[in-house]
């Protein structure tokens, strides 16, 4: 049974955005794949097929489920899964009879993880997370030492792939102070435990914006979410990013596209409310194309008599209240349409284009939260 819309994946903007990005970092930074919240919308399952085709083998999931359907969708000999969020005591023991890494940001987690490891007679891979001023999760600095302490008595069965923090707003200069009192505070973690470096791999501190902005934060693995998918953090740091090497135009790729098709066209006459309440009135003779698309299905309500949808490559209006299920768009001076007409949603259709962030000029919300409310269960294609 086919959906009524559909999202495709280009594999070659796929490509593109991870050779900028592994060009960026070198090759002494790990890549680590933040694909958190479904891979930001794109699907876990396909996207992390392409990234693994693409030369990635780090992958970043805010909690254990995100992390069981990563394990599913790769070769598992040659790929690190770390969970940066939630876990449960109950998934600890599939977590580390897995090899899955895990953060530990309080004492709990972190004595469950060794009594966990002890029953399998194995090693919980953990990563020492720091509070240095995001104010969220985080053994604070002070603590470090009892910390290290216990993991020192607990090697046999604690192993620490790295330690790190996050950084509360790199995407911002307004939070230019915040950001480098984080940076300097990690720093100092870093120096306080230099001696005991060896039983630590990696630390990393980097998001996408950081990594852009703040490039002595890349340290040994950076975790980008954001900028593998073709969209930078925010318009600033793409403009911070343009400036700074000159160029006049975005080095990425847009991954995604959003398409539907017209299920039904008529003709409504002047003087008539179309779709439900009385949000638009037809002060003249008005064709509608009626879409399969509504807000149960990610496009946002909102955008009621304020969306954009291509059709046969030009540009027209949502009109009406946006429904559950479908919705209604102005098509009374198109020149031709039928029936079964692609609709671009997301994406682009001869030369014009429908962005992520058109969505957001009209109803104030972020890529990331426009993305990730992307059904699951709309079908994910593999494009070229």
């Amino acid at each position: 049974m086919t959906h009524t819309s559909y999202i495709e994946l280009s594999e070659k903007a796929v490509q593109n955005n991870i050779e900028f990005i592994q060009k960026m970092l070198g090759d002494d930074v790990t890549f680590s794949s933040v694909v958190k919240g479904n891979a930001y919308g794109h699907g876990i399952h396909p996207y992390c097929t392409l990234a693994y085709a693409s030369g990635v083998r780090h992958f970043s999931v805010s909690d254990a489920n995100e992390a069981y359907e990563v394990l599913k969708t790769l070769p598992h000999q040659d790929v690190t899964i770390m969970i940066m969020g939630m876990i449960d005591t109950s998934q600890l023991a599939w977590a580390i009879e897995n090899g899955i890494e895990f953060y530990v940001f309080e004492k709990d987690r972190l004595q469950r993880a060794n009594e966990e490891a002890q029953k399998l007679k194995k090693q919980a891979k953990i990563h020492i997370e720091i509070e240095t001023g995001m104010n969220r999760t985080g053994f604070e600095p002070k603590e470090l030492s009892t910390v290290l302490q216990y993991i020192e008595k607990n090697t046999s069965h604690l192993k620490v792939q790295g330690i790190c923090s996050h950084l509360a707003g790199a995407e911002s200069i307004s939070n230019y102070k915040r950001v480098t009192d984080q940076q300097k505070k990690f720093t100092g973690v870093l120096k306080k435990i230099g001696n005991q470096k060896p039983m630590v791999t990696k630390a990393h501190l980097a998001s996408s914006a950081a990594t852009i902005r703040y490039p002595k934060t890349r340290l040994d693995l950076v975790r980008i979410g954001i900028l593998q998918f073709g969209f930078f953090p925010t318009q600033e740091i793409l403009v911070h990013y343009l400036s700074k090497h000159k160029l006049v135009a975005s080095p990425l790729q847009r991954v995604i596209s959003w398409k539907t098709q017209i299920m039904d066209i008529r003709t409504v006459k002047a003087g008539q409310f179309i779709g439900y309440g009385t949000s638009y009135f037809t002060n003249h003779v008005t064709k509608i194309a009626i879409i399969p698309v509504g807000y149960s299905s990610g496009y946002n309500r909102s955008l009621s008599n304020r969306g954009k949808v291509l059709i046969r490559g030009k540009r027209f209006d949502v009109i009406g209240t946006i429904n559950m299920n479908m919705m209604a768009v102005d098509v009374t001076h198109a020149e031709q349409v039928e029936k079964g007409d692609e609709v671009v949603l997301i994406g682009q259709q001869g030369e014009q284009e429908i962005t992520v962030s058109s969505f957001n000029d009209a109803i104030q919300i972020i890529n990331y939260e426009l993305l990730t409310k992307l059904p699951e269960n709309l079908p994910r294609i593999i494009t070229k």
